[in-house]
Formats: structure tokens, sequence, C-alpha cells
């Protein structure tokens, strides 16, 4: 048979105290008695009671107080105060205490013996309330702790580094790969300024520039010639974060891509050279049929195709090396009705209307003349060539603060959508050019190593069937590139 609970009797009155006391052993309740503040704390401490009924002035201490002291060390505790006479007043301030209930005189055995019973069953289900909602808070911290042990153990393993900082730019998170990557060792790091720890030029480069960065992706380059890809975002509520992967095999792929392409056609122009002196000789050395002059005529024009490329071909190896050439303010108005007087014929040919909307006075930029003509004449000739006949060509330039934004439009055919990430890249053709339109996949490579080598921006909107509209962002010319005009001049 289970043991019934302990009631603790904290009365003065002893008359009250045995009425209690009758009563509750009447209803099978086991009791103890405080008979003054000592024994009251004592009895607290070593018997655990499950309810405590005391009365309103308790050895000279007010009830209130001692049951206010009481709550605080026993939460869960309930507590029942008896005061003489009722008191409304006394009720509420009992009850915003935490109080379970207050009895008044008259009391009879049942009604002390029901008080005790319904403050019992109210802590009971307080406390199934409790101990369900601890469960349940426990499992779902358990379930956190363990998704958290497994995202730790998955930046622990991967091969991308991860470098997470707060908004003061101070390290949260540098996982093995990242450490290795800058080689840094076990030491804890957290709170630490990212600069303090990371001396890469590069890395602190893009941290500063952050989402004002036009580049989504980033190099991070190590003077033993590693080079990693770097991701930047920013974390609301949090911080920044760094993904970095090692792009060190695809570098030296597509170095030595570059090296066999540019080899090849070096090897090949001065055998094409020849054969087209020998072409140009052929009249010379006895008559020639109409038949023997077309024929002639074709090898010519393929020969002269070749030599295109392989020309492009070679120009393109030369940006992406870094060969530029001098820099020197470029006038882009200027650039583009050059541009617009070398095209002139083709554009009379397909009877093409070309609008202009340029500001009224365009400031400069700095980069190579030649490089800027070849981006101009590029994407002109692109929008000359897939323009319909009396079709319409526009062109613009805008300054959005310290950048320059040149458009060029077209009512070509468009670009599929599934092409576009692709057009940019070596002899990269879309899937809906006009057979009759030749080509050979590298005008816009060439355009895009371009507009790389001078720190810019491109991008192409497109609707199939609507036409396409290419725009590039250059910056314009600083202060300081005025000084290493001068340097480079004098020197």
């Amino acid at each position: 048979m289970p043991e019934s609970d302990l009631i603790l009797l904290a009365l003065d009155d002893e008359q009250i105290l045995q009425l209690f006391e009758r009563a509750l052993i009447a209803a099978s309740y086991r009791v103890a008695i405080a008979p003054d503040r000592i024994s009251l704390d004592k009895t607290m401490q070593e018997t655990s009671p499950a309810l405590l009924i005391i009365s309103e002035r308790f050895s000279d201490n007010s009830g209130l107080d001692l049951s206010r002291v009481l709550l605080e060390r026993f939460p869960s505790l309930p507590v029942l105060l008896f005061a003489t006479p009722e008191s409304e007043e006394l009720l509420k301030n009992a009850i915003r205490m935490g109080i379970s209930d207050c009895l008044f005189p008259p009391l009879r055995p049942g009604a002390i013996s029901q008080s005790v019973e319904a403050a019992l069953k109210k802590a009971q289900r307080m406390g199934d309330w409790t101990r369900r909602e601890v469960r349940r808070t426990t499992a779902s911290l358990e379930q956190r702790v363990n998704e958290l042990q497994k995202l730790e153990t998955i930046l622990n393993h991967i091969e991308d580094g991860v470098i997470i900082l707060d908004s003061q730019e101070k390290l949260l998170l540098v996982n093995p790969a990242a450490r290795r990557a800058f080689n840094i060792g076990e030491e804890n790091l957290i709170g630490k300024n990212v600069a303090e720890i990371i001396s890469n030029p590069d890395l602190l480069g893009i941290i500063s520039l952050g989402v004002s960065s036009s580049l989504k992706y980033n190099e991070i380059n190590f003077d033993d010639k590693r080079v990693y890809s770097a991701q930047y975002s920013d974390i609301p509520g949090i911080g920044k974060a760094l993904t970095l992967q090692n792009i060190t095999y695809l570098k030296q792929i597509e170095q030595m891509k570059n090296d066999f392409v540019s080899t090849v056609s070096h090897d090949l122009r001065s055998p094409l050279t020849a054969i087209l002196g020998y072409i140009e000789l052929l009249d010379r050395v006895g008559p020639i049929n109409p038949q023997q002059k077309d024929f002639i005529l074709r090898v010519q024009t393929s020969v002269q195709s070749i030599t295109a490329l392989i020309n492009d071909l070679l120009e393109l190896g030369r940006i992406e090396a870094g060969i530029s050439g001098q820099a020197d303010t470029v006038p882009m108005d200027a650039a583009l009705d050059y541009a617009l007087d070398s095209m002139q014929l083709q554009i009379t040919k397909k009877n093409i209307k070309v609008h202009m909307d340029l500001p009224p006075k365009v400031p400069l930029i700095y980069g190579n003349p030649v490089q800027i003509r070849q981006l101009l004449d590029n994407l002109l000739g692109n929008a000359v060539k897939y323009s319909p006949d009396g079709g319409v060509i526009k062109l613009s330039i805008d300054i959005d603060g310290g950048q320059l934004v040149f458009r060029v439009s077209d009512k070509g055919p468009g670009i599929p959508l599934a092409d576009q990430p692709h057009i940019f890249e070596k002899f990269y053709r879309a899937s809906n050019v006009p057979a009759k339109v030749t080509g050979s996949g590298l005008g816009l490579a060439i355009v895009k190593s371009i507009v790389d080598a001078h720190h810019g921006r491109i991008w192409v909107d497109s609707i199939l069937g609507k036409g396409s509209t290419f725009v590039v962002v250059l910056p314009l010319l600083k202060t300081g590139d005025l000084s290493m005009i001068k340097d480079q001049k004098s020197n």
C-alpha cells in the first residue's frame, strides 16, 4: 500500500493546530509539525512535505513573507495560508505570490481535507504538465544537439573551406579545410579579428567589399600557385560567410589547354600565310580558266577564315595571359564612332537603323584602347550580323556612380535561356544561330576576357524571338590612373 502524503503544519495557535492535525489524520494523511522557524526550515529540508499549511503569523514572522521565501526555494510546493479574520486583500496578495489557497475560520474537518486534496491535485497536474514540457523540451534540445553534431561532422570532413564571421569581422567558425588552406594551426580562433589571423590580400579584399562587390565568385591566389574560388554571402543576424573551393587543378588544365592552343595557332599561321602567297601567284605562272579561278577563290576564302580564327585564338591567349599593351585614357564615345564607321558598309547593306543615346559629355575610362576597340567591334558586329534586314540597333552609354554602362541592343532571333550561361565560353554558339550566319564562337569569349582584364562586368538580357541586349560595365578613369599614365609615358 503506497505511503500517504506528508502535510507540514506551521501553526501558532494550539487549538487550530489540533483541529488541522485531527482532520488530516482522519483523512489518512501523515502530519509533521513545525513549532518555530528553525524547525520549519529543518523539516522542509529533511522530509520534503507534499503540502505546507502556515498561519498568517508564525513564530513572530509574517506567514506571507515566509511563504515567499519557501516558494523561491521550493517552487513546486503547494502552500495553504490560514488567516483570521477573512481578508479579500490578503487573499489577492497570497494568490499573486503563488500560494495555492487561503483558509479562514470557521473551519470544519471536511473543509480542511477538501482544501488539502484540491491543492495536492492542482500541484500534481502542474507537476505532470511540467514533466511533459521538460520531456518535450529535452527531446527538442537533444534533436538540435544531434543536428549540430551532424553539421559539425560535415563541416569538419568536407573538402571545401568554410569561414563564418560576425558583423564585426570576428571569427565564429573556421573549418579544418579553411585552416589547411591558410596554414592556420589548431589554436582557438573564435572571437579574433580575421585580419589578425589571415593576411591574404585577396580574402581581405573580398571581405571588405562584401555585397557591394559586383562579382558573386572571386578567386584567392597564394604564393605557392594555389588558386581557390571564393563565394561571399551575408547571413542576416549573424554576419558573413565565405566558402572556398580549391580550383588549382582546373587552372592548371586551363593553362595547359591555352598553351597548346596558342602553340598550335602560332605554328599554323606561317604555313597558312605561305598558302595565301602561293595562291596569289598562281595567275602569274600561266592562264587560269574560270572554273579554276572559282576553286582558287574558295581556297583563298577558307584559308582567310582559318587565319582569322587563329588570329582570334592568339589574341585571346594574349589577353588571358595579361599581355594587354600600354593602358591609356579611352574616350568611349569616340571609340564607338570609330567602330560604327568600320561597320558602316554592313549596316548600309542590311538597311539597319542605328539609334544612339549618349550623355552630353562621356567621362574617360582607363584601359587598352586597342582592346576597347575590339570589344566594341565584336559587340556591334554581332548586333549587325544577327539583326534582320531593316532592323534597329540601339546603342547607349550611362554613368552610374564611378562606372560607365554601355548597352547594345538588337532585334535579332534572341538567345535561348539554356544557352545564355554559356555564350561567353570559347567556341560556343547558340543553338538557334541561322545556318547562313558564320562565326567561330570566339568573339564573345574575347569580349569577356577584355572586360575581365579591365575589372568590369558583362551580361546579356535576351528574349527568344525578340532580340538581345549586351550590357558592359567598366570603371571610369580615376586620379590614380592619370598618375600611372604619366609615369608610363615618362619612362
